[in-house]
């Protein structure tokens, strides 16, 4: 298994960590951007389409997104405490490096819900 590095490439468009992804550090997942099989998220589909690396860099507010807060995403989030839009604000206030350092000191994939 890998170690969890601070890697800013290795941040997902939503604003999840894969360096701190257990399918990621033991290899049975590529990550976020270089996950061809992805094609079913649409979030991914929309930076792409935008030239965004994340959801940070697009000029909507994710909270009012229909792309990013779909049915999907709220179902993780209420499964695994995950508060994705406090990650892409994260992201915006520090930046991309930061917060993957952030991630890696956490050793978490994404900033918990309170």
């Amino acid at each position: 298994m890998k170690n969890i590095e601070a890697n800013k490439e290795l941040i997902a468009v939503c604003g999840l960590y894969c360096g701190a992804c257990r399918k990621f550090l033991s290899g049975k997942c590529p990550g976020c951007h270089d996950n061809e099989k992805a094609t079913w998220c649409k979030i991914r589909l929309c930076a792409k389409g935008k030239g965004c690396h994340t959801c940070a860099e697009c000029g909507n507010d994710v909270t009012e997104c229909k792309i990013y807060s779909n049915l999907v995403g709220k179902i993780f989030a209420f499964l695994f405490k995950s508060d994705r839009p406090a990650c892409v604000r994260y992201i915006k206030e520090h930046g991309e490096q930061a917060f993957a350092e952030e991630m890696t000191r956490r050793k978490c994939q994404t900033i918990k819900r309170k």
